[in-house]
């Protein structure tokens, strides 16, 4: 594991630490109760529950709220790939886009394995100096095990400039 990813896998691991950079970074996920569950280099889960905060008119999760637990499950494993690098690197979302397969009605769990891939854009955005696009999918599951959304957003890498 490189020392940068163990680092920032470790601080997201710590539960006073990342909940205060939710808080303070992202204060519509810490409100909304979005919590990491597990996080490799390769993979991360993280979760949204059903509750006053997260809902909608119609009795289910709102759909922000999904998509806030749907981008933090992709988000964090490109963030631990490019976290203490040199040269730093940018990270933009530009594209999502969703498909819903079933009502959210109590906590859903979003799962991203593409940790390889998000790394490997990562060194060739890096090796080219030129941005770089990939599409990441994010799938949510209720407590069952059954699919209630998938996720598919686009991420934007670019290496900064050296100053």
């Amino acid at each position: 594991m490189s020392t940068g990813a163990e680092s920032f896998i470790s601080m997201v691991k710590h539960p006073f630490k990342f909940r205060m950079f939710m808080l303070f970074k992202l204060p519509s996920a810490f409100f909304s109760g979005v919590r990491v569950r597990e996080m490799s280099e390769q993979s991360s889960t993280v979760s949204v529950p059903y509750k006053w905060f997260s809902q909608n008119p119609f009795r289910s999760t709102y759909f922000a709220c999904l998509a806030m637990a749907a981008e933090m499950s992709t988000g964090i494993l490109a963030l631990a790939h490019i976290h203490k690098r040199q040269p730093s690197v940018s990270m933009l979302v530009i594209k999502m886009e969703a498909h819903y397969h079933k009502k959210a009605v109590g906590p859903t769990y979003f799962k991203c394995e593409e940790g390889q891939a998000l790394k490997e854009t990562i060194e060739r955005a890096i090796a080219t100096g030129e941005g770089q696009t990939l599409v990441v999918t994010s799938t949510g599951k209720n407590e069952a095990g059954e699919k209630v959304a998938e996720f598919f957003i686009t991420w934007s890498f670019k290496a900064k400039a050296s100053r």
